[in-house]
């Protein structure tokens, strides 16, 4: 093997891994402008278009272990960036040992044999906290892991080799210079984290400005209590069980501080048209019986809405295939609610939910965040959740409840008005009355409806029917008494 064979290698590691880098931090931000971007999720970064989805790229950059500082800065400071210094430096490193041919000095090898352990300890932890906390890969990811394995074994083998051969014969570097290289080391990593630090735009001014509940009581609790309250402010989460988004913010939410310091409520939005009348196709099969389940669970509301989360692909998929199959499996996890889902009570609840969205203006759209009404940005639920929220809550606790309005008393129906009473002298006699009373005094009678038949009684005049036209005079049919009208 050439003697500059190792600091070749270590260039070209160098290089591969700052190339996955700077893409890796070109896509955190781009984010920085608070909107949906794509992400280039390849083993080629940079050739092929970007990627809009749900794929492990995303989850690793929305996910709180892609960055740091995010309480302070806006969406955080990427991980990648420091790590585009380092292999930087590395490359530049590597340079410096191939123009000068040091790599034959213990002391530049054992030097190197460092700077290379870090990014290498750095992608041993990122790869654990991928495989064990997101159960996801990034493709830019394995490019920069890669990329340290790569650079430290070229650096491993440097130092074997210039242990096992004689000292150079112009010396070895002295210990100063090796101090300045560190110097310059920890300046390349410090000066752009300094200046990313400072640079980072203010959003704070877009806290509490997102709007608020037009009608936040709940007189049908509809709202499902999770977990455990806490606070004094009240958090509604207007979530879809099957909702991946819904999921990954539910997952960042748990992970941050602000977490331990509010009481959370959830109001069901399933985006399935087998119940809400608001969307025209089912985006997540089964939604509603799952949603179902979640509010006939009483105080476990919170562990089905984590079963549901765990399995939401293995849900849909089994609702596309046969339906009811989602509140099958809802009733099989979970016994007590297997009689509760689909039920008219359930049912009537959901609805009485739905409705209490559309009378709070809320969009077709999940997730949403409201803190004591006041609304969490849409932009604010995945980068910058632990940066606005924390600023949400102090804002709200400062700030008197939202009025609440209430709803007008319903207006009485107008009765008809009353027919006017006829005079007794208008009034006909009833001719059964007239006929008992004869018979009683012994006179011979016939059929009284016979000698005088009854006519129909004219309707009512109201504001809808207007009064009857007076009859046509009719042929006596029969001689009547004094008094009764013909």
């Amino acid at each position: 093997m050439p003697p500059k064979a190792p600091a070749y290698v270590l260039l070209v590691a160098a290089l591969i891994g700052l190339w996955f880098s700077s893409v890796s931090t070109y896509d955190f931000v781009a984010h920085l402008d608070r909107q949906v971007h794509g992400i280039h999720c390849s083993f080629l970064p940079g050739i092929s278009a970007p990627e809009v989805g749900g794929g492990g790229c995303q989850v690793t950059l929305m996910s709180p272990y892609s960055s740091v500082l995010r309480q302070s800065i806006w969406g955080g400071i990427p991980i990648s960036l420091p790590a585009m210094s380092v292999f930087a430096f590395l490359a530049f490193w590597a340079v410096s040992l191939i123009a000068r041919d040091r790599t034959g000095d213990p002391r530049v090898a054992g030097f190197t044999l460092l700077a290379t352990s870090l990014p290498l300890l750095a992608s041993l932890v990122m790869g654990y906290v991928s495989l064990v906390s997101l159960d996801t890969f990034c493709k830019q990811c394995i490019g920069i892991y890669t990329a340290s394995v790569l650079a430290f074994g070229a650096a491993l083998v440097m130092f074997l080799r210039a242990r096992n051969e004689p000292a150079p014969a112009e010396g070895m570097i002295a210990w100063p210079a090796l101090g300045i290289a560190f110097g310059v080391g920890v300046l390349a990593v410090a000066i752009p984290l300094g200046a990313y630090a400072s640079g980072a735009p203010d959003f704070s001014k877009y806290v509490g400005t997102c709007g608020q509940l037009a009608a936040p009581a709940d007189p049908n609790n509809v709202l499902v209590p999770l977990g455990t309250p806490r606070g004094t402010s009240t958090m509604i989460e207007v979530l879809d069980p099957l909702c991946p988004s819904c999921r990954g913010f539910e997952e960042r939410f748990s992970k941050i501080d602000a977490a331990e310091e509010i009481t959370r409520k959830a109001l069901l939005f399933p985006l399935d048209n087998a119940c809400n009348w608001m969307v025209s196709e089912a985006i997540h099969p089964g939604a509603c019986a799952i949603s179902e389940a979640v509010m006939c669970a009483g105080a476990d509301a919170e562990k089905v809405l984590h079963w549901a989360f765990e399995r939401q692909d293995e849900i849909m998929a089994a609702e596309r295939g046969k339906q009811g199959s989602a509140a099958s499996m809802a009733g099989q996890a979970f016994p007590g609610v297997a009689r509760c889902v689909g039920s008219p009570s359930a049912r009537a609840r959901l609805n009485l939910a739905l409705r209490w969205a559309v009378k709070n203006k809320l969009n077709v759209l999940t997730p949403q965040v409201f803190v004591q009404g006041l609304r969490l940005c849409d932009e604010d639920t995945d980068l910058g959740l632990e940066y606005a929220l924390p600023r949400l809550i102090s804002r709200a606790s400062t700030m008197p409840p939202p009025a609440i309005v209430p709803e007008p008393a319903p207006i009485p129906a107008i009765p008809p008005p009353r027919p006017a009473p006829r005079s007794a002298a208008a009034k006909a006699p009833d001719p059964r009355a007239e006929a008992e009373q004869l018979a009683a005094e012994g006179e011979p009678v016939g059929d009284p409806l016979e000698a005088a038949p009854a006519a129909a009684p004219a309707p009512a005049p109201s504001e809808a029917t207007p009064p009857p036209a007076p009859p046509e005079p009719a042929e006596p049919a029969a001689a009547v008494e004094p008094g009764e009208t013909p």
